[in-house]
């Protein structure tokens, strides 16, 4: 009687919430104008789309999350957090890498992995370049590539392992703070963001962030819980290596001053003390690295205030894309409802979750990738919000209800874009260069008509995807580019590319005898001009291959041509 009871009571929240399932999805759809992100905007994923195909298989994706709903097995249980996260993420290591920003951190991890931790160490902006760059996260790569070869799967588990550890330290964020439930289904709605999704695979230093920033704020909050030389020594290096990921996550942790803020209501004297030696143990790191390339810091910060700050206000996305398209609109409404619970309630604790949210909408930053170290914090808010429903197996439904419609997204319509993106071409190119029996593979890139990206960035990206030995001769394809006003280049996003500098691995082999195995050209279109030099020496070579996949979006376009060595041409030297 009890059961049918609670179900009759249910009942009327699972209609409810089944159809804003099914409903959401075609508001937004055709509200795709109002989404205006530089990667995945719903105008061109949607592009050859059947839209009504997606919506039919929101249907299963409700009657699951029911059945899962009524199931507890799983519940509470950080190693199940951790699994499922990790083979849901997998899903998409198909996809190419496609920001261009790559190539800076695959080159900086590449020197690691030639030339030793000293050489790194010593010449980080200097032989290499480090645009706006901290060191941690391409030192990790490096490390990964020293130890397990230049492969890009080794990159990917790593990111993912990095994720799926941010969902469990953000259950248990969730369960220090307040209780079990709030914790897991935080971890469980970090799965609610089909951006994120698509961000997990890349090399890049968003998702890693992401993992250290929530790392410090977990081991910061057990230190004033619990103290001991073992929480205060992790906080401090949790904070050292938060640090020197991104220039963004400085005034981040001042989270963690929000924190000390709500436990010396507690009693001051032993969250000071504690939070005393933490700061001074981290000072102390932190200091010991900045002193050594004291003047290299202090011109990237000039410059990010100078350049990168006004920069944000001309590349941003709208709110409405970040937290409506990119992120399940669920999260984003079950955040702000926790708004009203935490202040009826007089919350305190909830400030910690809160604050870095409210940062981002007070000082309008508005690039999702600044957005994506804070979703943890945005899951909790949401959580938060959601524990305010009482039946637990409703608050499960429309989580999972979240879940389903967010792989749907990510899985039928931001993957399949994604691999049609031009950049794929690289990595199939790199495939196939690694089945020819050949060492030495010259690269060409000619230039790209309305594109502000200088074409010499894709040499590296190429070199992500092949065991091949590639030459390249900056300073001759360089003549092969267009010329960028310089005025319009000082404000461009994409200026990064331009200040680009040959790694002199790519020169090593350029003045050797004889011929390279195979010539590859990256050009912005199949059939492109090629040059009189790049004529000349692809005289002895045989077009073999193309590889042309294009989304027909975007105007840089890494379009791949091969041309193998002719039979009886001079052998390597």
């Amino acid at each position: 009687m009890d059961t049918e009871r609670s179900d009759l009571k249910t009942t009327p929240y699972f209609l409810i919430f089944s159809f804003f399932t099914l409903a959401t999805p075609v508001i937004l759809f055709s509200l795709r104008f109002l989404d205006d992100n530089r990667l995945t905007q719903w105008r061109w994923v949607f592009t050859n789309v059947n839209a009504f195909r997606i919506f039919l298989l929101l249907i299963p994706v409700i009657i699951i999350a029911y059945g899962l709903s009524r199931v507890s097995f799983f519940d509470h249980s950080p190693v199940f957090l951790f699994l499922f996260s990790f083979m849901i993420a997998a899903v998409f290591w198909s996809e190419p890498e496609v920001i261009v920003d790559t190539s800076r951190y695959f080159t900086q991890a590449k020197y690691l992995e030639l030339y030793g931790f000293k050489y790194f160490f010593n010449e980080w902006g200097v032989n290499i370049p480090a645009w706006t760059d901290l060191p941690l996260i391409p030192f990790l790569y490096g490390i990964i590539f020293k130890l397990f070869g230049e492969h890009r799967v080794y990159i990917q588990a790593f990111t993912t392992l990095l994720f799926s550890l941010s969902v469990v330290f953000t259950f248990l964020i969730g369960r220090t703070l307040w209780d079990e439930d709030t914790g897991f289904y935080a971890g469980l709605l970090m799965l609610g963001a089909p951006y994120l999704f698509v961000q997990i695979p890349f090399m890049m230093v968003d998702v890693p962030t992401m993992f250290f920033l929530t790392l410090s704020i977990f081991t910061f909050l057990m230190a004033l819980e619990y103290g001991g030389a073992g929480w205060i020594i992790s906080s401090a290096i949790a904070i050292f290596l938060v640090f020197f990921c991104k220039y963004s996550t400085w005034p981040m942790l001042s989270v963690l001053c929000v924190i000390l803020l709500v436990y010396l209501r507690k009693g001051w004297r032993v969250p000071l003390f504690r939070s005393s030696v933490i700061a001074l143990l981290a000072g102390l790191l932190i200091s010991v690295v900045i002193l050594l390339k004291f003047d290299f810091f202090l011109g990237q910060i000039k410059f990010l205030f100078s350049y990168q700050m006004p920069g944000l206000r001309r590349w941003g996305e709208t709110f409405a894309s970040t937290f409506l398209f990119q992120i399940n609109p669920f999260i984003t409404a079950a955040a702000l409802y926790s708004l009203y619970v935490a202040f009826r309630k007089r919350d305190l604790k909830y400030m910690i979750v809160s604050y870095l949210i409210l940062l981002v909408v007070l000082f309008q930053i508005r690039r999702i990738r600044y957005v994506i170290p804070l979703l943890p914090m945005l899951t909790l808010m949401a959580s938060y919000g959601l524990r305010n429903i009482r039946a637990r197996e409703v608050r499960k439904f429309i989580v999972f209800c979240i879940i389903g419609s967010t792989l749907v997204l990510a899985v039928s319509v931001y993957l399949p874009f994604l691999q049609k993106y031009s950049m794929v071409n690289l990595r199939e190119a790199g495939k196939y260069l690694n089945s020819l029996d050949i060492r030495d593979v010259e690269v060409f890139t000619l230039k790209q008509r309305r594109s502000f990206v200088n074409p010499a960035v894709a040499v590296p990206i190429l070199d992500l995807f092949t065991d091949r030995k590639l030459l390249y001769n900056y300073k001759v394809n360089k003549r092969f580019g267009r010329s960028i006003p310089a005025k319009r280049l000082k404000k461009s996003s994409l200026r990064f590319t331009w200040l680009y500098r040959n790694p002199v691995y790519y020169r090593s082999g350029l003045k050797k005898p004889g011929l390279a195995g195979a010539v590859i050209v990256i050009s912005q279109r199949v059939g492109q001009r090629l040059p009189g030099y790049v004529r000349k020496r692809v005289r002895d070579y045989r077009l073999t291959r193309v590889f042309s996949t294009s989304t027909g979006v975007f105007r840089y376009r890494t379009i791949v041509t091969v041309y193998e060595r002719k039979r009886g041409a001079a052998k390597e030297g």
